[in-house]
């Protein structure tokens, strides 16, 4: 298969001392600290609340989706091996064009949606501490005081954390082995029986409010360069990355619901991991599953944030915003980090949790349709199977429709909020060429680069 040059302007890593660097266990490893990230600590109760018994389901039907797009990622990533990633993808497909520039933003939207989803989990498990009566007021609390303590760590130094990422991420999925391991034994089998499904469309619609669980796998596109046999081991690690998270989330949720009726789901929703595991493990199940989420959304708020912080800064620097917004602070772009902490600090504090899953997930889900839309409009050069892309696009059109169903049928008013966000995203992008005459450029392929980059570089070094 033919490996082309990136787009011009697209990011190239830096020079190291020894290139292809990177084996199948190290990607491997990427991939899943990156899907098995703060998500599923947040969303396995929102998931129960669509699906009730047919949870497992629900994620078995979103990892279907995310394992046909996997497809296209590893055919376009050993093609086109750039750090750009994604939107280097769209941009070999489309060209530089509005709907790539559009999308641009609607990654980095989603982004900072997912930044807003690992703040809101921190403030769930941590108020989770505290009295019932007072845990409204202590979630909104740790919420702010965890992305203004994440801040001040990325002005000080983005690393202190970063260095503790590979054992954060170890912890985090062997205390969730021993959750499954612990409690298959007390699994009450008429939780899980047909007959406590929900309709199929709101048992698909469980699944993809949820999908943004499985985001992450398409940091591995941001290696391909530096990964030794990159033809065997990037779709070996996309495809087994994606079907081990699949198996582990599906025994999460039977393990979860197993052990919880829906309504004991829904009364601790934000923080149902910890309900569950305190039945067959007792309070430490509940500690120790709080501890693991604290850790897990904590480092990812740092790593996020340490991406997202350089966003104004990279597009200052390449002519689109006042020169003002190039200067560097104590050698960091101080400006951007404000401003992604203070608007997540809006997402995080104003919006409920079926809400910012519904936007996370709604914008990857059309990224993703994107990519697969690339892949087969590239498929000749990529020697793909056009059709498995294809099918990609309807999944991931049909998962989209499914989830849109359900919130026009349930709460229709926040149909307005992803209307304004992906609608917001290619309108910034139309103004800005109308007033400038310039193309915004692939601002998102650096912040996909610097997204966990902490936690990928510590892995890199390590494994």
């Amino acid at each position: 298969m033919q490996t082309l040059e990136c787009s011009e302007g697209s990011v190239k890593s830096d020079p190291l001392p020894e290139r292809k660097s990177l084996g199948y266990w190290s990607i491997l490893s990427i991939a899943i600290g990156g899907m098995v990230g703060g998500g599923i600590f947040a969303v396995l109760g929102l998931a129960a609340q669509l699906a009730h018994g047919g949870t497992p389901v629900a994620f078995a039907l979103a990892g279907i989706v995310a394992l046909t797009t996997s497809y296209s990622y590893a055919r376009l990533s050993v093609t086109f091996p750039c750090r750009g990633g994604t939107v280097e993808f769209l941009n070999q497909a489309f060209g530089p064009g509005l709907i790539t520039g559009g999308f641009n933003i609607l990654l980095w939207i989603s982004y900072l949606v997912m930044l807003s989803l690992y703040a809101y989990a921190f403030g769930s498990y941590g108020a989770s501490f505290f009295p019932a009566d007072l845990q409204p007021l202590w979630k909104h609390i740790l919420i702010s005081g965890a992305i203004v303590l994440f801040t001040g760590l990325n002005i000080v130094s983005s690393k202190i954390v970063g260095k503790a990422e590979k054992w954060i991420v170890g912890f985090k999925i062997s205390i969730l082995l021993l959750f499954i391991a612990g409690g298959l034994w007390s699994v009450n089998i008429r939780h899980l029986a047909p007959s406590n499904w929900t309709n199929p469309m709101q048992l698909i619609a469980g699944g993809m409010i949820i999908f943004l669980a499985y985001e992450g796998f398409e940091l591995i596109a941001n290696t391909a360069e530096d990964v030794k046999n990159p033809e065997k081991t990037l779709p070996h690690a996309y495809y087994s990355s994606v079907g081990l998270v699949i198996i582990l989330y599906i025994l999460v949720s039977i393990v979860a619901v197993g052990n919880l009726t829906v309504d004991q789901i829904v009364a601790s929703r934000d923080y149902a991991l910890a309900a569950s595991a305190e039945t067959f493990l007792g309070s430490f199940g509940f500690i120790l599953i709080a501890i693991a989420a604290l850790l897990s959304t904590g480092s990812a708020i740092n790593a996020t944030l340490y991406g997202a912080s350089r966003i104004s800064y990279i597009i200052a620097k390449e002519g689109e915003l006042p020169e003002i917004l190039e200067h560097k602070i104590w050698n960091r772009p101080i400006e951007g980090l404000l401003l992604t902490s203070g608007l997540t600090l809006i997402i995080a504090n104003f919006f409920d949790l079926s809400s910012i899953s519904m936007m996370g997930s709604s914008g990857f889900l059309l990224i993703f349709a994107a990519v697969n839309a690339s892949n087969v409009r590239l498929h000749s050069m990529t020697n793909s199977k056009r059709w498995l892309s294809a099918l990609g696009i309807i999944l991931c059109l049909f998962a989209l429709g499914a989830l849109i169903w359900q919130i026009w049928m349930t709460t229709p008013n926040k149909l307005w909020v992803l209307v304004i966000m992906v609608g917001m995203a290619f309108i910034i992008e139309a103004i800005y060429r109308f007033f400038t005459n310039r193309v915004i450029k692939s601002l998102i392929r650096e912040i996909e680069v610097e997204i966990k980059a902490i936690e990928n570089e510590v892995m890199k070094k390590d494994i």
